[in-house]
């Protein structure tokens, strides 16, 4: 079932490459995905998103005004009628390449790229496995070793995630490309004037604010920065701490803000299609995460100029500023309080420019993408 069929882009038909992402949920990974596709020469490529019935939001609007489709699947878990739909769609789209993103799961829409005679079918990975999901991980770990079994080309945003999925040796020898979680650098840099007009409409202006953007799930933390954020409000009573996603453990973390008595000083603004601008009305950023393949939204916050606190579950390869700590899960809530405390007086200054054109950059990124695409 197609969910909008625009007009092609120009005369000559630009090659459309099936994206198989999952569910739509406002999370890292189609945001990653989003990024490339708004910033790829839309007259030679274009982006065909497969996405599952039971997704939590609506394909964007503007994403489909530049071309882009939508394909509804059944979810991943009906695996028999998954398969049959995606290769179904595969062969009749006459597709030559088949761009999966999906971690472990990707094997199942590669073996349906496969079926349909798809000759380019890509693993890209973004994301790891963490203690504490125990059903999840023996999935994962289960799926791990058929990762390249249908792939043809194996991708990951780190080289962290590359190894993971893949295997230390395929990275060592040149199997594996790095494609970053690159980011439209203007759109993220220090923008006082934008930060004035937020902090007003949010009523922020004199609070010390700080944020986080994440699903609300088992891997993000979020209990753990609750508990965080008690002990710093403790200190300092004028803080708020600012929640951006949506997820399944939203109304748990809601009732657990009740029962600590935070309501006043917890703000949840859900799904926001200006998180680029509310980066601006934070203070510090944290991201107390329990596994990431990268960690895209530090990547965002230190573009935007914000001190960045990460667990040290994130890899090392997110730091592009020095304006990034990392801290371990194990270090006591105090300290976390003490670090993000100490950011109260900090002075923010546009650091775009050291990260435009590098390998963050996502104009240079997607220029990488398309000579990937175009390769023989």
């Amino acid at each position: 079932m197609e969910l909008e069929m625009p007009n092609l882009i120009g005369n000559k038909k630009p090659i459309r490459i099936a994206h198989v992402i999952g569910k739509l949920n406002a999370a890292g990974v189609e945001s990653v995905i989003n990024n490339y596709y708004r910033n790829i020469d839309h007259t030679k490529f274009q982006f065909d998103y497969y996405i599952e019935e039971d997704s939590n939001c609506a394909p964007p609007q503007e994403l489909i005004e530049m071309g882009a489709r939508y394909f509804i699947t059944p979810p991943y878990q009906d695996i028999f009628n998954y398969i049959s739909c995606l290769k179904k769609h595969f062969q009749e789209e006459k597709y030559q390449i088949v761009h999966s993103s999906m971690n472990t799961l990707s094997v199942f829409s590669l073996y349906a790229a496969w079926r349909a005679g798809v000759p380019v079918r890509i693993n890209h990975n973004h994301s790891t496995a963490g203690k504490g999901e125990t059903k999840r991980n023996i999935f994962k770990y289960i799926l791990r070793p058929f990762a390249k079994c249908f792939a043809t080309d194996y991708l990951a945003c780190s080289r962290y995630a590359g190894e993971w999925l893949f295997g230390r040796k395929s990275m060592e020898s040149g199997q594996v490309m790095i494609l970053n979680n690159a980011i439209d650098v203007e759109r993220y840099q220090y923008n006082p004037e934008i930060r004035k007009r937020v902090r007003e409409e949010l009523g922020l202006t004199d609070k010390f604010v700080i944020g986080h953007v994440g699903r609300f799930c088992y891997q993000k933390n979020h209990e753990f920065l609750i508990d965080i954020f008690e002990n710093v409000h403790n200190k300092d009573c004028n803080s708020v701490l600012l929640l951006i996603g949506i997820g399944e453990l939203v109304d748990s973390i809601k009732a657990k803000v009740r029962r600590k008595g935070l309501d006043d000083a917890v703000i949840f603004l859900g799904v926001r299609s200006d998180v680029n601008e509310l980066y601006q009305a934070m203070d510090v950023f944290v991201l107390p995460s329990r596994y990431e393949g990268l960690g895209m939204v530090a990547i965002e916050s230190q573009v935007a100029g914000l001190p960045t606190i990460c667990s040290d579950a994130i890899p090392e390869e997110a730091r592009v500023s020095n304006c990034v700590s990392f801290l371990a899960l194990s270090t006591s809530i105090d300290m976390w309080s003490k670090k993000i405390l100490t950011f109260k007086c900090f002075i923010r200054k546009d650091i775009s420019k050291k990260i435009r054109d590098t390998e963050f950059d996502i104009k240079i990124q997607a220029k990488k993408l398309e000579k990937f695409y175009a390769k023989p």
